[in-house]
């Protein structure tokens, strides 16, 4: 008697089904772009709810150790600017300046010098107002003093700029670069900050 033969592609499912092992199960694909979007602002939400309320003491010293580190960053950037300005005075081309670029280079060196006195303002407020219970006062106050540094900042560098422009280019084309580098100082240090702050007070007023 002629037992009809099996095809080889069902074999393998007699073979499970004979010995009661049931088919493996399929494998879940990844998780589309949209359920991972809505499973990541969930898992936000939640470590939100169990986040410890920040204190207003932590609040204090969390915002001036921030403004330490911004300290830092600034003051070595113009710590190295104003020691080139410094050295630019004992060249033999310094003697060959014109009258503007020389009085570029005074400015220069003046606005560097309130630059760094003011950018080292913070520490030395920190250090006499020390144990006064003025810690608000001394934040506040500093974030203003970095403020009005990193201004003097950009036209320390803005100055130093136009005095190498001066001497390597062409008065007209010096003074537009400057110019351009300039506004886009402007626009990389306050327009750049003004413009997420409102975006972000917008969103929180619809939200």
């Amino acid at each position: 008697m002629n037992m009809p033969r099996q095809s080889p592609s069902a074999a393998p499912h007699l073979i499970r089904t004979t010995n009661g092992t049931a088919p493996p199960a399929r494998k879940a694909g990844p998780p589309s772009a949209h359920t991972g979007g809505r499973q990541a602002g969930a898992e936000q939400r939640a470590d939100r709810r169990h986040e410890t309320p920040e204190g207003a003491r932590e609040r204090v010293n969390r915002r001036w150790n921030e403004v330490l580190q911004e300290t830092r960053v600034a003051q070595t950037g113009v710590q190295v600017l104003f020691g080139f300005l410094l050295s630019v005075a004992f060249t033999e081309r310094f003697e060959d300046l014109a009258g503007f670029d020389r009085a570029v280079y005074v400015v220069t060196v003046i606005l560097g010098s309130a630059a760094i006195g003011t950018l080292i303002a913070p520490v030395s407020l920190h250090r006499f107002l020390s144990g006064q219970r003025m810690k608000d006062e001394v934040v506040e106050t500093a974030g203003r003093l970095m403020m009005c540094g990193m201004v003097l900042l950009a036209l320390t560098i803005g100055s130093t700029l136009l005095l190498l422009l001066h001497v390597v280019l062409t008065s007209l084309l010096a003074e537009i670069l400057v110019g351009t580098v300039m506004v886009w100082f402007a626009v990389c240090w306050w327009v750049l900050p003004v413009w997420l702050r409102s975006r972000a007070a917008r969103r929180t007023g619809i939200g």
